[in-house]
C-alpha cells in the first residue's frame, strides 16, 4: 500500500514558497474546513454536482448531433466536429483567464454568472439558421463556461477537508458524467422525435434549472480571501512556479491525454454506428452513450481508492483500462463495442477524478491558476485531438481513430508512471 504523502515543506519544486507576498498556505488559515459528512459538505458537493452536470450537458449536447449537422449544413465529419472543438478551445482559453481572475473575484458569483450565460447561449443556438453562426455562438458559449471548471476545482481544494477531498472531487466529476450522459441521450432522443433544434433548446432549459439549484445550495467561500490589485509580475511568478514544478506539468499532460482520447472516441463513434453494418438510430446511439453513467460510479470510487492506495496506482490502472476499451471497439460485435466504450468511459472518469484532485494537492499557492492550467491542457486535448481525429476517420476508418487514441494514451501512461515513482518517494 502506498503511504500517504508527506506534509508539504518548501523546496525547489515550489518557487513561490519563499515569497513574502504569497498568500497564506492552507495549513496556516484558521478558518475550519467543510468537514466530511457535515451538512455544509454535502450541500457543497451537491451544488458542484449540479455545476458539473450543467457544464458537460451544455458542452457536449451537440456531440450525438454531428451527423445531423453534416446532413443539414452539408459539412464533412471533421467540419461538423468543430461544433464541439470551437467550444472546448474557447473554454480552454477562458479557463486560463478565469484562473487568474478568480483570485480576486467571488467564487460563487463567477460560477453562477458563467452557468447562466452559457445556458442562455445554448437556447439561442437552437434558433440559428447558418452553420457559421452556430459555430460563433458555440465559441461564445465556451468563453461563458470558463468560469466554472477551474473555479470549482479551486473551491473544493480550498474549502473541503483534505481527508474528504477525493470524495468531494469525485462527486463533482460524477456530476460531469451525469451531464455528459444526459446531454447525449436527451439530445439524441429529442432529435429523433422532433429535431436537433428542439434537442439543443431543451438542454439549455435544463441548464438554467441546474443553475438555480447550484446557486441555492453552494455555501459561500470561508477560507478564500480575494486578492485584488495583483499585477502581471505576480501572475507571471505564479505561472512559472506551476510550470517548473516537477510534478504538475505531468498532470497537465495527462489531462490533455484523457480528454483528447475520450472526446475523439465519442465524436466519431456515432458515424461508425450510424453506418453499415450497424445502422443504428440516434435514439439507439444515445442509449449506448448511457454508459456515461459508469462515470458516476468511477469518479467517487477512484477518489476513495486513491486516498487509500495511492493516486499513481489508480491513475495507471485507469489509463490501462482506457487502452483495453479502445482495443475492444475494433471488434465487429456491437456488444463488444459497447463494452469497450464502457471501459474507456469508466477509465476516463476515474483518471480525471484522480488527476484533478492531485493538482489541488500539489499546488501550494494560486490553486485557481494551477487548476486553470490543468483544464487548459484538458480542453485543448478535446479541441485539438477531437477535431484532428476526423481526418483519421476519413482516411483510415475506425482503425485509424483507435490507433490515434492508443498512441495518446501510451504517452499519458508514461507520465503517470513518473508521478507514481515520485509519490512512492513521498514528494508527489
Amino acid at each position: 500500500m502506498t503511504s500517504s504523502p508527506a506534509p508539504h515543506r518548501p523546496s525547489s519544486d515550489d518557487p513561490l514558497s519563499s515569497s513574502t507576498s504569497a498568500a497564506p498556505s492552507p495549513t496556516s488559515n484558521p478558518t475550519p474546513y467543510l468537514e466530511h459528512g457535515s451538512r455544509a459538505f454535502w450541500h457543497a458537493s451537491l451544488a458542484l454536482l449540479f455545476a458539473g452536470y450543467a457544464t458537460f450537458s451544455l458542452l457536449y449536447c451537440v456531440q450525438p448531433l454531428l451527423p445531423e449537422f453534416s446532413a443539414t449544413f452539408g459539412v464533412s465529419p471533421a467540419q461538423s466536429a468543430l461544433s464541439v472543438s470551437v467550444t472546448t478551445a474557447s473554454l480552454a482559453l477562458a479557463i486560463f483567464v478565469a484562473g487568474f481572475v478568480s483570485e480576486g473575484w467571488s467564487r460563487h458569483r463567477l460560477m453562477t454568472l458563467s452557468l447562466t450565460a452559457s445556458s442562455v447561449l445554448t437556447v439561442i443556438t437552437a434558433f440559428l439558421p447558418s452553420w457559421h453562426g452556430l459555430l460563433f455562438v458555440r465559441a461564445l458559449e465556451g468563453l461563458a463556461l470558463g468560469g466554472v471548471p477551474a473555479v470549482a476545482m479551486a473551491y473544493l481544494a480550498e474549502e473541503v477537508d483534505p481527508e474528504g477531498l477525493g470524495l468531494a472531487m469525485g462527486l463533482y466529476v460524477g456530476g460531469t458524467a451525469i451531464g455528459g450522459m444526459a446531454g447525449r441521450v436527451i439530445s439524441g432522443i429529442l432529435a429523433d422525435f422532433f429535431s436537433w433544434r428542439v434537442a439543443i433548446g431543451g438542454i439549455g432549459a435544463l441548464g438554467l434549472l441546474s443553475t438555480l439549484a447550484f446557486r441555492a445550495l453552494l455555501p459561500p467561500s470561508r477560507r478564500f480571501v480575494p486578492r485584488r490589485g495583483m499585477g502581471f509580475h505576480h501572475h507571471r511568478r505564479a505561472l512559472a512556479g506551476h510550470l517548473t514544478h516537477r510534478g504538475l506539468p505531468f498532470l497537465f499532460l495527462i489531462g490533455f491525454v484523457l480528454m483528447g482520447s475520450f472526446v475523439t472516441l465519442y465524436n466519431y463513434a456515432g458515424y461508425r454506428l450510424l453506418g453499415a453494418p450497424f445502422r443504428l438510430s440516434q435514439t439507439q446511439i444515445g442509449a449506448i452513450f448511457s454508459v456515461y453513467l459508469t462515470g458516476v460510479v468511477a469518479s467517487p470510487w477512484s477518489g476513495k481508492m486513491a486516498d487509500a492506495f495511492g493516486r499513481g496506482r489508480v491513475l495507471i490502472a485507469s489509463l490501462l483500462l482506457m487502452i483495453a476499451g479502445v482495443l475492444l471497439t475494433l471488434s465487429m460485435s456491437l456488444a463488444v463495442i459497447i463494452g469497450g466504450i464502457a471501459c474507456l468511459t469508466f477509465g476516463f472518469f476515474a483518471g480525471h477524478a484522480v488527476a484533478s484532485s492531485w493538482v489541488g494537492r500539489l499546488a501550494t499557492h494560486a490553486k485557481g491558476q494551477a487548476a486553470a492550467l490543468y483544464l487548459l491542457a484538458y480542453y485543448l486535448g478535446s479541441s485539438v485531438i477531437g477535431s484532428y481525429g476526423g481526418h483519421f476517420w476519413t482516411s483510415f476508418g475506425w482503425a485509424g481513430v483507435a490507433g490515434l487514441i492508443c498512441a495518446l494514451l501510451l504517452a499519458g501512461l508514461a507520465g503517470a508512471g513518473y508521478l507514481h515513482r515520485r509519490e512512492r518517494t513521498g514528494v508527489a
